[in-house]
């Protein structure tokens, strides 16, 4: 079948931000994401889950393990199961991007 935000399952976190899930099963994740400008999420690791995170739109600030990154559109970054992280639009426009959990992350998430 194909996905697109239009047909995904759709839910919202933090601070006015949305999530679709594109593929959801126990061993991947795909799920497109959307901040609007000025959001952030709390800083977290997963115990089980790698992920990477991939920028459709705008420009994100990822902190990992103490160390910032800054990414824009079509560039990734790879976190690692177990490492602290989280991401932040300080832009002015919408933030988009894509994240990918190997497993899935919901329901392994360990809050800071």
């Amino acid at each position: 079948m194909v996905k697109s935000i239009q047909n995904a399952d759709h839910y919202q976190w933090g601070n006015n931000c949305d999530g679709w899930h594109l593929l959801k099963s126990d061993s991947l994740s795909v799920i497109q994401e959307r901040m609007p400008a000025g959001t952030s999420e709390a800083r977290h690791f997963h115990v089980r889950s790698q992920q990477l995170f991939y920028i459709l739109s705008g420009s994100a600030s990822f902190e990992i393990e103490g160390s910032i990154f800054q990414l824009n559109a079509r560039e990734s970054i790879h976190v690692e199961k177990g490492k602290k992280h989280c991401i932040a639009n300080y832009g002015s426009a919408d933030l988009e991007f894509m994240v990918i959990s190997e497993p899935k992350a919901h329901g392994d998430r360990v809050e800071m």
